[in-house]
């Protein structure tokens, strides 16, 4: 059972499907400096596309035409910079002719300095008017970027040199951008599955299910083996799409360092990523990463890589001597490489480790504590103590009216007993997700509404109760009423609350085994009901035979009621059973036993 809108909720994008950056709007001022499309995947060679100008000589206030041509593409980025010092800031600034398709970016302390696109939509040529500054260099070379697709991209294609008169041209004209090589990395092909040998005693692991073989069709896998300076990090698990991991401060996606590993077209890319909150991850510019290897046989996806303990140089990267949480996800990727949200919760280690440190051999658990017991105490509640609550009240009011309980007829104390034990464990449970998420939650989509009314009437109706008229009063007849339709209410909203927290990533529950589930728990309280009913109807039809055939012999009305009363303790005891069993089956699955 899916919730609209989680099917397709969006959480994790690779932060480009267009050009630089990944914004198909073109406002992608991050990669002013490199000019380099965070996509994980290298740079083509050589270009495909051109850069021209309508003249070699400027002087300033000079307008210089400017055009990009070749085969069809959807983004671009364009700057000048001094040409005897590619690394530097852009020089000038630009003037649209179409702005459809380009605008204005401004990179560093000069406005105007760059163009990109304005969308995705195919182009062929680009025309802009570059501006020379007061302040401009002796030479100066144009640049551009140009995505034609996601992973197929050029970087600083460089473009004519343009000169002040009476200047020579520069010595060293640019045939390929080194800065741009520097980002690629070797990539080898695994020839066999990883091992799990080592770990906890060389190698830290983190594997799930616990103590799997990596080889094996469902086993998750991540070991962190120190070296010298650096560490060698595998990681495996079926997936189609793409796999992750991210070291984090806290059990909170956001200001997390992550590592992607993400198939496409039958290739696998790694690369390096921030992330933010909740929303798409910030691929960097430039891997870190070395030794780079993968492999992708029977749905089983492995890469493995070496980074540094320290990098300095890099500000988003972790120090691998610190302690983190370790996120380890799964998820679907398209053939172009955009990866998309996690279908279930990330494994997320229980505390926080060192995979610097002393090697250890770990799992994890891909539902919290907190929210394992609050699904736990709701499944109690309103599985057992409930429905078991309701049919004493309903049914066994004939059976137990003449046994007493601390005073009271026994159907009402075993009644009362059941519900306040349910408001009290609906109420633990109520504030446990409040305090792992630290307010409210935005992506549980209507169940924590429906859980809200539930607990209101779950406190209403106890404090109905304390209000109750006498038996022999007028008002009772109405009280009855309203006490019976507000618990109904009650316990149909939490059915449909239940339905609809089962299917929710943060309890992962088997799908569809949870749901079949509780299907056949509501089926079976629904037939417990009905045959309750029916032998109420049957016991009621049968003393009144006997009272209209003026047989009321006190002897058949006890065999009678006696019968009756035998059979009701039977279908309770079964039905307890039977509760107790559906109870047991969801705590297993919660917990994972």
């Amino acid at each position: 059972m899916e919730l609209p809108g989680l099917v397709v909720a969006i959480w994790m994008f690779v932060c480009f499907h267009a050009p630089v950056d990944g914004y198909p709007n073109g406002k992608v001022r991050k990669a002013c400096t490199s000019m380099i499309p965070c996509h994980g995947s290298s740079p083509q060679l050589p270009p495909e596309h051109t850069i021209t100008v309508n003249t070699t000589e400027f002087k300033s206030g000079d307008n210089i035409e400017v055009h990009l041509s070749g085969p069809d593409f959807e983004g671009f980025f364009i700057q000048a910079r001094d040409a005897e010092h590619l690394d530097g800031p852009a020089v000038g600034s630009f003037m649209l002719v179409d702005r459809r398709l380009s605008q204005l970016l401004t990179c560093g302390r000069t406005k105007n300095s760059a163009v990109s696109h304005t969308s995705k939509t195919k182009k062929k040529h680009i025309k802009v008017y570059w501006i020379a500054p007061g302040d401009a260099p002796k030479h100066v070379q144009f640049l551009a970027t140009v995505v034609k697709k996601y992973r197929t991209f050029w970087v600083k294609i460089p473009g004519p040199v343009v000169s002040q008169p009476d200047v020579l041209s520069p010595t060293t004209p640019l045939h390929a951008t080194s800065e741009v090589m520097s980002t690629s990395y070797p990539v080898s092909y695994l020839s066999k599955p990883f091992s799990a040998l080592g770990c906890g005693s060389m190698k830290f692991c983190i594997r799930n299910p616990s103590n799997c073989d990596p080889g094996s069709a469902s086993c998750f896998f991540l070991s962190f083996q120190k070296e010298e300076s650096s560490v060698f990090i595998e990681m495996s698990g079926p997936s189609e799409g793409y796999l992750a991991f991210a070291l984090s401060h806290d059990q909170w996606m956001g200001g997390d360092d992550a590592y992607l590993c993400v198939n496409e077209d039958h290739r696998v890319h790694v690369c390096t990523a921030h992330l933010k909150g909740r929303s798409r991850p910030l691929l960097d510019s430039e891997n870190a990463l070395e030794d780079v290897s993968w492999r992708l046989v029977d749905g089983i996806l492995q890469c493995s890589f070496r980074r540094s303990i320290r990098l300095s140089a890099y500000k988003e990267r972790f120090n691998l001597d610190g302690i983190y949480y370790i996120f380890l996800a799964d998820g679907e990727a398209s053939q172009g490489g955009l990866i998309y949200k996690h279908h279930r919760q990330p494994l997320i280690t229980d505390g926080p480790y060192n995979v610097t440190g002393p090697p250890q051999d770990i799992g994890g658990s891909r539902s919290p504590r907190l929210i394992r017991a609050h699904g736990a105490l709701m499944f109690v509640a309103w599985i057992t103590t409930v429905s078991i609550g309701v049919i004493v009240a309903r049914f066994f009011k004939p059976v137990w009216a003449h046994s007493l309980l601390f005073g009271k007829e026994m159907w009402f104390q075993v009644h009362r007993m059941l519900m306040l034990t349910t408001v009290m464990l609906t109420s633990i449970s109520f504030v446990l997700p409040f305090i792992y998420r630290g307010g409210w939650s935005q992506q549980a989509g209507f169940h924590p509404y429906l859980g809200c009314a539930v607990m209101a009437l779950t406190i209403f109706q106890p404090l109905m109760a304390g209000f109750r008229p006498s038996r022999h009063a007028p008002r009772r007849q109405l009280f009855n009423w309203f006490h019976w339709s507000t618990g109904t209410t009650a316990r149909i909203l939490a059915v449909v609350t239940m339905f609809l927290g089962m299917d929710l990533p943060a309890l992962d529950l088997p799908d569809p085994w949870d749901t079949y589930t509780m299907i056949g728990f509501v089926a079976w309280h629904v037939g417990i009901d009905v045959l309750l009913e029916i032998h109420s109807y049957c016991l009621i039809r049968k003393v009144e035979v006997i009272e209209d055939d003026r047989v009321q012999i006190l002897q058949s009305l006890t065999s009678a009621e006696a019968e009756g009363h035998l059979f009701k303790q039977v279908v309770l005891t079964i039905y307890v059973c039977g509760n107790i069993v559906f109870l047991i089956a969801f705590l297993l699955a919660i917990n994972k036993i």
